[in-house]
């Protein structure tokens, strides 16, 4: 089963950074967002991805292209132009990297991969979250649903304490970062038949998550995972410093490999 990857958004959010690279190069601890995506993956066997690039995508290329260079020691002499690779650090990943268009959205770069799929089912995520997600347990789940098109739901915490005041102002009650208001989101751990593609209409500027994912869900296709442990996007800087030191006091969840 192979991964898509979105990874050709503009990340506006987190525009300190995606002005010099695009967000799934963002790194954690000396690593691209998008390496610990996949590694999450290949911890539940999947080494195969394709990734679906456009703003500052020949970044994404040019990142895999030497991937093997920058992650092995070598021996150069310069005086024959030879090299000599002393450990390959290289993982067991076979990745297709598709121009999806600069300014496609989801909707769109979903369909323009469709042929690198064909009729068989295929994972999909975004480019810049990570979780502790049971990626086999998905797979499972979906299988058994025998439904079109599982997602992956999570309750997220509130950003900010909550207070509980009652009369004369007094508070009762003080709770660091609660739960939020209750509601299921999507988290973007996808599982997919190639059916999907049917509800996709072509159009470059249409948002998967809208017309076609409603239309899944109303048709009675879709079923929900639900993930309680740890999930969490890298959309803002704050994000970005959160996960990093995640990763460097070595409390990492996602890090299941």
């Amino acid at each position: 089963m192979k991964l898509v990857i979105l990874a050709g958004g503009l990340g506006t959010r987190i525009s300190e950074a995606t002005h010099l690279m695009p967000k799934p190069l963002i790194e954690i601890g000396g690593r691209p967002i998008i390496w610990h995506i996949m590694k999450i993956y290949a911890a539940h066997g999947i080494n195969e991805f394709v990734i679906c690039c456009g703003y500052k995508g020949y970044m994404i290329k040019e990142y895999f292209a030497n991937y093997y260079l920058h992650n092995s020691d070598m021996t150069i002499d310069l005086s024959d132009n030879s090299m000599e690779i002393l450990n390959n650090q290289s993982e067991s990943w076979k990745i297709t990297l598709v121009d999806t268009g600069l300014q496609t959205m989801t909707g769109g770069r979903v369909k323009r991969i469709q042929k690198y799929i064909g009729n068989e089912p295929f994972l999909l995520t975004y480019g810049d979250g990570v979780g502790d997600i049971n990626i086999t347990e998905t797979i499972e789940q979906h299988k058994n649903s025998g439904k079109l098109f599982s997602i992956t739901a999570y309750k997220p915490e509130g950003r900010f304490g909550a207070l509980d005041i009652v009369d004369d102002n007094q508070v009762q009650s003080f709770l660091e970062k609660p739960k939020g208001d209750g509601a299921w989101i999507n988290a973007g751990f996808f599982v997919c038949e190639p059916g999907v593609f049917d509800y996709l209409s072509g159009n470059d500027y249409e948002i998967f998550e809208r017309e076609p994912l409603e239309k899944i869900a109303a048709a009675g296709q879709m079923r929900a995972y639900k993930h309680h442990g740890f999930w969490k996007p890298m959309d803002t800087l704050r994000d970005s410093k959160e996960l990093n030191a995640m990763w460097d006091n070595e409390t990492a969840p996602w890090k299941i490999w």
